[in-house]
């Protein structure tokens, strides 16, 4: 699985990668990378194909353990632009990238 730094996200999010947080709903409110949508993993296998097909995602969590899980499972479920972020939103918020708060 491709792995990738919090850097290397803000670059392919500004060129159109999405960022998913698979954190749940209480852990998203209190902080998270900015621009990442929200499906918790606790829904993820009932909601991941909502997820497009054609851009490319990267995953997120607190730490980059439960993301592997969801980027593994749109690996095994067809999906093939799918990365990991290394590290996950402490990783971003230790690089200084911006952070939102509250509800999606």
């Amino acid at each position: 699985m491709n792995e990738v730094s919090p850097q290397e996200t803000q670059t392919r999010m500004k060129d159109g990668a999405m960022l998913i947080d698979v954190r749940e709903q209480s852990e998203y409110e209190d902080v998270h990378a900015q621009g990442a949508k929200l499906m918790p993993l606790s829904e993820f296998a009932a909601s991941y194909s909502e997820l497009p097909r054609d851009k490319e995602l990267v995953m997120i969590c607190r730490s980059g353990a439960r993301s592997a899980q969801a980027a593994q499972h749109l690996l095994d479920n067809g999906y093939s632009h799918v990365s990991n972020l290394k590290g996950g939103t402490l990783a971003w918020q230790e690089a200084g990238l911006p952070t939102e708060a509250g509800a999606s």
